[in-house]
């Protein structure tokens, strides 16, 4: 399944380079050409670091206007899902969709959406609503007392887009909302006319345009440095591993990752990547081969067009 990205309100035009079409061939010769650039630039965003390159033979004002561009999509994505933020729509909904149907932005409502398609599809083991969890582990902060007593299938997204909740939920969207933002980054850069993309959101990632990159995934043993790699073109790659949010809550060892079916911690020292179209899905199936029995996590898979690298390591 492949999706079609909204457009997010306030979104400014893009504006495209001057240059003429031309085919892919000349764009490759061109590109290692000496009138190819590229610039890189790097914001906090979305509770990690996300580094945009953009290349062509645009003038390089151009090329920064495009980033400029991408970077207002990332931060619109970061003020509407944002769990942090107590004024984000997703803050809205937490506090107020199990008393009155809340009306969204087409953003939201779109990664909403994904998010309740990826959990049917993986039979819960994709879960947006364990953010109680996560409060409790201190990776989220709190926005009620008592502990919620729905879970995503209490979610509704009604006819006219309202969302509503039949019991108390806590979404949390933050395990399919940074590769919504990586493919809405991407899809305005190239909009602008940027012939080489690579916007990378601490680890989930997503290549498009005229140059395919080799991405080196990390060492689960030593995630400063990688071990294996893997060729990308017009197509993105999300991790996820428990290697930099494992901590000690002085109790027990906790990470950012739940798994849905015990309420427990994924400690483990491996890593899972996902290599598909988009960022979103490649992002939301890092979860579902963690978590799903194996027949599940393929299914999935197979559905999506998308491959799993598994790198296994021992033990907590």
């Amino acid at each position: 399944m492949r999706w079609s990205l909204p457009d997010i309100e306030d979104r400014p035009a893009a504006r495209p380079a001057p240059r003429p079409s031309r085919s892919r061939a000349a764009a490759l010769r061109a590109a290692s050409g000496p009138g190819f650039r590229e610039v890189c630039r790097a914001r906090p965003l979305l509770g990690t670091r996300v580094e945009i390159r953009a290349g062509g033979d645009a003038a390089e004002e151009d090329l920064h206007a495009a980033v400029d561009l991408a970077f207002a999509a990332v931060e619109r994505v970061h003020r509407l899902m944002s769990y942090h933020d107590p004024g984000s729509e997703l803050t809205r909904l937490n506090r107020h969709a199990g008393a009155a149907p809340q009306r969204v932005s087409a953003g939201t409502l779109a990664v909403l959406e994904a998010a309740l398609h990826f959990a049917r599809l993986s039979e819960g083991a994709f879960d947006p609503g364990v953010a109680a969890t996560l409060e409790q582990w201190g990776y989220l902060p709190k926005i009620g007392a008592a502990p919620p007593a729905g879970s995503w299938r209490d979610v509704e997204v009604t006819p006219d887009g309202c969302v509503r909740f039949h019991r108390p939920v806590r979404l949390d969207l933050g395990g399919i909302a940074k590769g919504f933002a990586v493919d809405l980054a991407v899809r305005t850069l190239r909009e602008a006319g940027v012939e080489a993309v690579v916007v990378d959101a601490g680890g989930d990632l997503r290549v498009a345009g005229i140059v395919p990159r080799r991405i080196g995934l990390r060492d689960p043993r030593a995630p400063a440095g990688s071990v294996h790699s893997v060729d990308l073109e017009n197509a993105a790659l999300a991790t996820s591993a428990g290697y930099f949010s494992r901590r000690w809550d002085g109790e027990r060892y906790v990470s950012a990752l739940v798994d849905p079916a015990s309420a427990q911690p994924f400690l483990a020292g491996s890593s899972v990547s996902v290599r598909a179209f988009d960022c979103m899905t490649a992002d939301a199936l890092t979860k579902v081969v963690l978590f799903a029995p194996p027949a599940v996590a393929e299914r999935a898979l197979a559905q999506c067009e998308a491959h799993a690298f598994v790198q296994a390591s021992p033990g907590p």
